[in-house]
């Protein structure tokens, strides 16, 4: 396994302008991190954003081994659907230019008038769709756990056993965010067994409880609430996540998810270096 670093991880300097593309790639670097996780979201002007990732990764000798789309599949347009599916083939034709192999995806989210197994059916279509796409390229797709749709481990599982499937290929696979999990209320060592034999990819992020009512807290399907940690510093078990993703086979980018409220000049570096020494154990 090695560890990369998210360009989401800085996000309140990316969202104010301040740090674009090529400033990113420099500050992963400086953090320790081995390669890089860009963001479709954060290419605002694209021709600019892509050049500025190809002369900072040159510059760095960092390589780019996962580009991240989102998409929410769970709308009732059908034209919408297809904007998301879009999405897809947009990370794809991305992925190949800067030598990514796996794109993140996402699936979507229960929303009004739409039924859980309206939402589902839906999230299959879609990801059938791009996996047929990403398997024509040579690129594998890992699909997050987010939200109630695919946040627990058995139903990313289930998700990507029907999607290989219906589209002949094994190009969709999880990304198990390690962290992702205390907000649906898994145990994250147990949702990683569940998926770790299917990984493409890894997120290492960190939560730690907090007090009820606090301000800023991210809050879990049950209600408790939560606030981002450096990783390794937080409530997860580090080393038992990183042994269930070996336990079941996984030997690929493990990419640093910072999102936490200490300034990430600071806090990342401690993670890729706590990530590192689980993953050495």
């Amino acid at each position: 396994m090695r560890v990369a670093v998210s360009m989401y991880s800085y996000f309140r300097y990316v969202r104010t302008g301040e740090l674009g593309v090529g400033a990113f790639i420099r500050a992963a670097k400086e953090a320790g991190a081995e390669g890089v996780e860009l963001l479709a979201p954060f290419f605002k002007d694209y021709e600019a954003d892509h050049a500025a990732a190809l002369d900072g990764l040159a510059e760095s000798g960092l390589p780019c081994p996962l580009f991240s789309v989102s998409q929410n599949f769970a709308k009732l347009d059908p034209s919408l659907r297809a904007a998301e599916v879009e999405k897809i083939k947009f990370g794809v034709d991305e992925a190949l230019k800067l030598g990514a192999g796996v794109v993140r995806v996402f699936a979507g989210d229960v929303a009004e008038g739409i039924s859980f197994d309206q939402a589902r059916a839906w999230i299959i279509e879609g990801l059938t769709e791009g996996s047929r796409y990403a398997a024509a390229a040579g690129i594998k797709l890992a699909l997050e756990n987010h939200g109630k749709l695919a946040g627990r481990g058995d139903q990313v599982r289930g998700i990507i056993e029907e999607v290989r499937a219906k589209s002949g290929s094994n190009a969709l696979g999880a990304n198990p965010d390690i962290g992702n999990f205390l907000l649906v209320d898994q145990d994250s060592v147990e949702a990683i067994s569940q998926v770790a034999s299917l990984s493409n990819m890894a997120h290492f992020k960190d939560f730690k409880a907090i007090p009820v009512g606090a301000e800023g807290a991210f809050l879990s399907l049950a209600g408790k609430p939560f606030t981002g940690a450096v990783v390794g510093e937080g409530d997860l078990d580090l080393s038992g996540c990183v042994a269930a993703l070996r336990t079941g086979g996984f030997d690929g980018w493990c990419s640093v998810e910072y999102e936490g409220s200490e300034d990430p000049y600071s806090a990342i570096p401690r993670s890729i270096t706590a990530s590192k020494i689980a993953i050495a154990q």
